[in-house]
């Protein structure tokens, strides 16, 4: 029997479901970033922000971004680590991966780029200060992999930083799911002239693991000192786990 995988309510073999993920976001990266802006009224940008500073990157140091999409972690990873550190900007979608660098050229930083499989990565053991993902994890199909890769590729005393949607405080729920499943695939058609794309993100976010599910999930993969953050009310999380 063919093993199966979630690709938002729906069931997919689970060898489909990365070339189902790269057409969604095939379809969405020109407008990837007003989409952003839009759906998170621009606290997307404070969210990530925040995920730099809870790393605690210092100049000199290695950075690895996962799923990098159109770069804003990267860039301001970049910032921070400065002409003697490195980050490395890395995403399955080709696509995605050339708004990112150019955008990131636009913004006068030059930086590696690599497409990569974030279940598979192409670095040594041992090799980063911070392995970051943010809004990806949850389109990755074997989390436990990834996760055990980002641990893989992180120095002793590095720290992984994961910001991803989650489970909303309780009481917001249904005003919530009524945004998510109303209006945000309403506004993708309008703004980005695809709406399905934008309902599958909104299934995805439901299918991911909640805030203790994904810190049990990290602690498995051999992370120490795992904790999370809620922002928003538990819109998103950011969790950080460390390689001691």
């Amino acid at each position: 029997m063919t093993d199966r995988t979630d690709f938002g309510y729906e069931q997919v073999p689970v060898e489909d479901k990365a070339r189902r993920v790269r057409r969604v976001f095939d379809s969405v990266a020109g407008k990837y970033d007003l989409m952003n802006d839009l759906m998170s009224a621009g606290l997307h940008r404070l969210w990530k922000r925040f995920t730099v500073n809870a790393t605690r990157v210092r100049p000199g140091m290695r950075v690895l971004d996962l799923a990098g999409g159109t770069g804003d972690l990267a860039l301001d990873f970049a910032r921070r680590v400065g002409p003697t550190g490195v980050v490395v900007l890395t995403d399955i979608n080709a696509t995605m991966l050339e708004s990112g660098r150019d955008r990131l050229i636009n913004a006068g930083v030059v930086l590696p780029v690599v497409q990569c499989d974030a279940e598979k990565l192409p670095f040594p053991d041992a090799h980063f200060d911070c392995v970051s993902i943010g809004f990806g994890l949850r389109n990755v199909t074997r989390k436990e992999r990834a996760l055990s890769e980002m641990r893989r590729v992180l120095r002793p005393g590095g720290v992984a930083a994961i910001l991803e949607f989650s489970q909303v405080w309780e009481p917001l729920k249904p005003v919530y799911d009524w945004y998510s499943f109303s209006v945000l695939p309403r506004l993708g058609q309008l703004a980005a002239g695809d709406g399905d794309s934008y309902r599958y993100l909104a299934e995805s976010i439901r299918m991911h693991p909640d805030q203790d599910a994904l810190k049990a999930l990290m602690v498995e993969s051999g992370f120490d000192d795992v904790a999370f953050h809620n922002l928003a009310a538990g819109v998103v999380a950011l969790h950080l786990g460390y390689r001691f």
